[in-house]
């Protein structure tokens, strides 16, 4: 089967994928080309994200030295809004809208904008956990969805040169969640099991799709993975918020996650643009039993030949299906065989 065309199913979607594994049968041996890197002053005045800096709402940063989280000037959700419900069923149901109220914040890293998660100090990546986890408690209070994510690089749409991520959290519960959550209910009422709990247990088993891992996380190219060098990062635990993570397991997530970036920047020897982005169970008031959730958070990184050779989601993706040339046991060989140090540190 590895060879031929196939379909994969994603559990956590309810959607096939089509895998073209004939299309690359020796997918890395294509030229390799590294961008010129870069550089990034470590303090510009001029970036927003910097200390001290005045964004263009005329806000100034502080002179933070740690992490540092500010709304977003120029948020995507308002925290009020006059929006009514409309669902007139004399037009069939084909022109509905719903209030969405939310709150949108930036979270930076660290204070130099020449710094990237993998080089940084495990200790300062704890930080970046412990604060997801204190932003994540006080939105849920409010908001049913707290959507974390990070785009890096220019080519994921991140405007700004400086380790950040940002948070957006929700009245409503969004399109991709709402579909997890779904699918994973579903998967409980039938098997008895929450789905990706069931899943860990057998990626770990068969170590065909394991990146890396350590006492209490686990990170796989997933069995339906669409981009490239997609990957899942799992508690191995059933966990089902990022509050509920120990603090052994925050400790070890913030080493994982730098084993995992670094191995990505190793492959092509740039600063790998991705999405990533977490997912656990909601918190509103009908989210009362949530045990089908299991947390999770997503990696989607779009290079797929060199670092300026991108996979893009076009024609049959966006028409038909989603589609990949490489297998995800493929694409996990080759990130598996990386080494764990990254590149900026071995060169002379």
């Amino acid at each position: 089967m590895d060879e031929q065309p196939h379909l994969r199913f994603n559990p956590l979607k309810d959607e096939w994928v089509v895998v073209s594994p004939h299309r690359t049968k020796r997918p890395w041996k294509g030229q390799v080309e590294k961008p010129q890197e870069t550089m990034i002053p470590r303090r510009d005045l001029n970036n927003p994200l910097v200390p001290s800096a005045v964004r263009a709402s005329g806000a100034k940063n502080p002179e933070y030295s740690g992490v540092y989280v500010f709304n977003n000037d120029f948020p995507a959700l308002l925290e009020e809004g006059e929006c009514s419900k409309r669902c007139d069923d004399s037009d069939g149901g084909l022109f509905q809208s719903a209030p969405a109220r939310g709150t949108c914040r930036v979270m930076c890293f660290h204070p130099w904008s020449d710094m990237i998660l993998p080089l940084m100090d495990t200790k300062d990546v704890v930080k970046v956990v412990e604060e997801w986890i204190s932003q994540f408690v006080e939105l849920s209070e409010k908001y049913r969805w707290v959507q974390i994510f990070e785009n890096r690089g220019e080519i994921m749409g991140c405007s700004n040169p400086h380790p950040h991520c940002q948070i957006w959290a929700s009245s409503f519960l969004p399109n991709e969640p709402s579909a997890e959550d779904k699918a994973q209910k579903a998967y409980l009422s039938k098997h008895g099991t929450p789905l990706l709990v069931k899943y860990i247990s057998l990626e770990l088993t068969k170590k065909e799709r394991i990146v890396v891992e350590n006492e209490h996380w686990l990170a796989v190219v997933p069995y339906w993975a669409v981009w490239p060098n997609e990957t899942l990062l799992l508690p191995k635990r059933h966990v089902l918020r990022l509050p509920d993570l120990t603090k052994e397991e925050q400790e070890s997530l913030a080493v994982i996650m730098k084993q995992l970036v670094t191995k990505y920047d190793n492959l092509f020897q740039c600063a790998f643009p991705y999405s990533m982005g977490w997912h656990g169970a909601p918190t509103g008031s009908e989210d009362t039993d949530c045990h089908h959730w299991q947390l999770h958070a997503h990696y989607y990184p779009p290079l797929l030949r060199s670092a300026t050779i991108k996979k893009f989601m076009v024609g049959y993706e966006m028409l038909a299906s989603p589609q990949r040339d490489l297998t995800a046991e493929q694409a996990a060989s080759k990130l598996r065989e990386l080494p764990d140090v990254h590149y900026k540190l071995t060169k002379n």
